[in-house]
């Protein structure tokens, strides 16, 4: 548990004082954040905030992982460097796409496609090396069934599982870019839902086979190496949103959302709870079924809308709400619905009892 804290620890300070040095270079080299003239007028105001900030939460949770086991003494774990390899690789995507809207002055990045081929590669090879190094139990960070509150009998083909894979990660990573606009909505959700596998990860590491042999336990490989990940990142996210909230200082950017939303799938799939996922991470699951739902029903009605804007956020903002209003409100769904993903998980322990 020391190193828990630790990790979160160093992650929060790292967070809270890069994020105001973040600012003063992305100031110096002009790099704000370009605004989509067909969205809500109140964003013009936001023209020219520094963005990229994302970069600053994957140091900060880099960070805190490294100095919990640099003083606690304890070696690295397969399961939690993935976790960090991941997010990395998608922080590399996204500041790219960042880096193009900035430098060329346009709110368009990388092509859809181009983007979409970046977090594939990463998160195939994270799915290829997840089920590689066993320990002596013959356990791998990640497991090809496929896994509720852990994983069921259903078991996939590797092929199969490389595209199961993809689909959590980049999911989960544009789930999270959707959910990234407004001022600190992200990143206030994506705190709940590391503070949520935080939860899961200590838990299963108390409940453990390796440690605690029952019919209940966990078959799950560095449980609280896992839990020290994603404290990091809760505690990360914190410190970054002393400078993200309204009226925020700096944006996090596609380099902060699609390596949130990558963090996030990999604590899915290392704590074996990949169902669970959209539970716990219910309002990003909201807010892209928003966009979904708008864009199938404009198709399929001849340019009718369901929503005034979509995402869902927005639509909100165009009925008149105030921004701080909808983020503290979304906050809420966000914190409802990992508290109802943590009553499920633990709820099995309940109904056995």
């Amino acid at each position: 548990m020391i190193a828990l804290i630790l990790g979160a620890s160093t992650a929060f300070l790292v967070a809270l004082f890069g994020t105001r040095v973040a600012i003063r270079i992305l100031v110096s080299h002009g790099y704000g954040q370009l605004i989509r003239d067909d969205g809500p007028t109140s964003h013009h105001l936001k023209r020219g905030t520094p963005t990229m900030g994302g970069v600053v939460i994957v140091v900060a949770v880099v960070a805190g992982y490294l100095a919990a086991h640099l003083f606690t003494l304890t070696p690295v774990t397969a399961s939690g460097l993935l976790v960090l390899f991941l997010m990395t690789g998608l922080v590399a995507v996204g500041v790219t796409d960042d880096y193009i809207k900035v430098s060329r002055q346009r709110s368009l990045g990388l092509r859809s496609a181009t983007k979409f081929a970046g977090q594939a590669v990463i998160a195939v090879v994270f799915a290829v090396l997840a089920i590689q190094f066993p320990d002596d139990r013959g356990l791998t960070p990640a497991s090809t069934a496929v896994s509720f509150i852990r994983d069921t009998s259903l078991v996939l083909p590797v092929g199969v599982f490389l595209l199961w894979a993809l689909l959590i990660v980049a999911g989960t990573a544009n789930a999270v870019n959707l959910t990234d606009g407004l001022d600190g909505l992200a990143t206030g959700a994506t705190i709940a839902t590391a503070f949520g596998f935080t939860l899961i990860g200590i838990w299963q590491f108390n409940q453990n086979c390796a440690t605690n042999a029952g019919p209940q336990c966990y078959e799950v490989r560095n449980p609280l190496d896992i839990a020290v990940v994603a404290a990091s990142l809760a505690a990360a996210c914190v410190g970054f949103l002393w400078w993200n909230t309204a009226p925020a200082k700096i944006f996090m950017g596609d380099a902060g959302s699609l390596a949130l939303g990558g963090g996030l799938a990999g604590l899915a799939m290392v704590t074996r709870t990949e169902l669970l996922l959209p539970l716990l991470g219910g309002l990003f699951v909201l807010i892209t079924l928003s966009v979904i739902l708008q864009v199938s029903y404009f198709k399929l009605s001849g340019g009718r809308r369901i929503f005034r804007m979509a995402p869902l956020q927005h639509h909100f903002e165009l009925k008149g709400w105030q921004e701080i209003t909808i983020v503290v409100r979304f906050w809420i769904v966000a914190g409802l619905s990992t508290a109802l993903g943590l009553a499920v998980f633990y709820g099995e322990w309940v109904v056995v009892s």
